[in-house]
């Protein structure tokens, strides 16, 4: 395992055991190949009355702390559902969907968006439990970061970028909000599914304004969004049709969407990138025309 270094390798090394242990601990029986995402495992299983089950196992981190009771909030309305978890360890039990098919595999990209939109919608209704990582802090400590970063980047045009999106968050982060929200809700993460057609899986929850959830569906399969021959245009109209799903504002969705984009760009010079993301800067300036 690459990420969080020897951490990551240790975590690893106990994989097989931890597998072991839940097999065993949940009355589980293995149904099928593994698969695996960027940190997580995730075991196609079958529990002692028949049911079909998901086990993932992955290394608890502030992002994936709060998935367990995200997943609890919604009890399945809109997302997969829960069986069982261990806080300890991160690892979950979860209702089996179709790995094989999600929304990357339709054709139609409107609607593939027009079902994530749906999908979110159900998700941001419902408002965060105690204990989610909250939007505001987040929003905060970027802020805090922001001239750090410009001092690492040459290009004036990226400078310029990274101070307009913190203002649009300045702006908003006294209103953060108080939907649950998915952080991470893109094609990727919408699966077919038995008891609806479609479940969105793998949400990073936390507690905060609609707006900061569209980011990674405006910016997934981007060249859908280059083969319109107008890449402004095409991405607005992703922006319009999900605001218009969800019932937002588009100067405030507008303004925290630019929030995403700051967040990616501090990641990106965090870990070294002395140039700002092409696609980020393209859908800031689409976003530009909404503010």
């Amino acid at each position: 395992m690459k990420h969080d270094g020897e951490a990551g390798r240790v975590w690893s090394a106990g994989l097989p055991a931890l597998a072991e242990r839940y097999l065993e601990e949940w009355e589980l029986r293995l149904d099928g190949e593994p698969r695996h995402g960027v940190v997580s495992l995730v075991l196609p299983v079958v529990r002692e009355d028949g049911t079909k089950a998901a086990l993932k196992l992955q290394p608890v981190t502030d992002e994936n702390a709060t998935e367990a009771p995200g997943l609890r909030t919604w009890a399945g309305d809109g997302s997969v559902r829960l069986l069982d978890s261990d806080p300890g360890t991160g690892t979950l039990l979860l209702e089996r969907l179709e790995a094989d098919r999600s929304l990357s595999g339709l054709p139609d990209d409107m609607k593939a968006l027009g079902i994530l939109a749906d999908l979110l919608a159900r998700l941001v209704s419902y408002p965060a439990p105690e204990g989610m990582r909250r939007l505001a802090d987040i929003a905060r400590a970027m802020l805090d970061d922001v001239e750090g970063a410009v001092a690492k980047l040459p290009r004036e045009s990226d400078r310029h970028w990274m101070r307009y999106c913190a203002g649009a968050v300045g702006e908003l982060v006294s209103e953060p909000g108080d939907r649950l929200l998915h952080w991470d809700l893109h094609y990727d993460n919408v699966l077919a599914a038995g008891r609806e057609p479609w479940l969105s899986i793998d949400p990073k929850p936390l507690a905060g304004d609609p707006g900061f959830d569209l980011l990674p569906a405006l910016h997934n399969r981007w060249d859908d969004v280059v083969a319109s021959g107008d890449v402004r245009r095409a991405v607005l109209r992703r922006f319009d049709l999900m605001v218009d799903r969800l019932g937002l504002d588009p100067r405030r969705s507008a303004g925290w969407t630019l929030g995403r984009v700051l967040q990616n760009a501090l990641w990106d010079v965090d870990s070294g990138q002395t140039e700002l993301n092409e696609i980020g800067l393209a859908v800031a300036e689409a976003m530009r025309q909404r503010i």
